[in-house]
């Protein structure tokens, strides 16, 4: 069974940073892909960042520049720096995982940006 712990969300306020992080555990093999999503109250869950194993990246388009998504493959960790936060961007927090087929969720970290 696949466990993600994410932690490192909280209350900040607008311009601030929060560094985010996922830890995987109980994978017996490779993890492809490790990402981000977010979901706001009344919104559909959305992309905030992913990265493969080859360290290729994608972004949403309004956290481009702001936001940065890393890894430590030996350790199953994803990380999410997140500058320049906006109010807009307060939700819930998800880390995901690709295993094979599979995608796993963690049980999501708040973070509030307050203006």
């Amino acid at each position: 069974q696949v466990h993600l712990v994410e932690s490192g969300g909280g209350l900040v306020q607008a311009g601030g940073s929060l560094r985010l992080s996922c830890a995987a555990a109980g994978s017996r093999f490779s993890i492809n892909a490790m990402g981000w999503y977010r979901q706001a109250p009344g919104k559909q869950r959305e992309l905030v960042a992913d990265i493969n194993n080859s360290g290729t990246t994608r972004y949403g388009d309004s956290v481009k520049g702001r936001f940065a998504i890393s890894r430590d493959n030996a350790e199953n960790t994803v990380y999410l720096q997140m500058s320049g936060l906006k109010p807009e961007d307060t939700a819930v927090y998800y880390c995901n995982a690709v295993i094979g087929w599979n995608i796993y969720w963690g049980q999501g970290t708040q973070v509030t940006v307050s203006s």
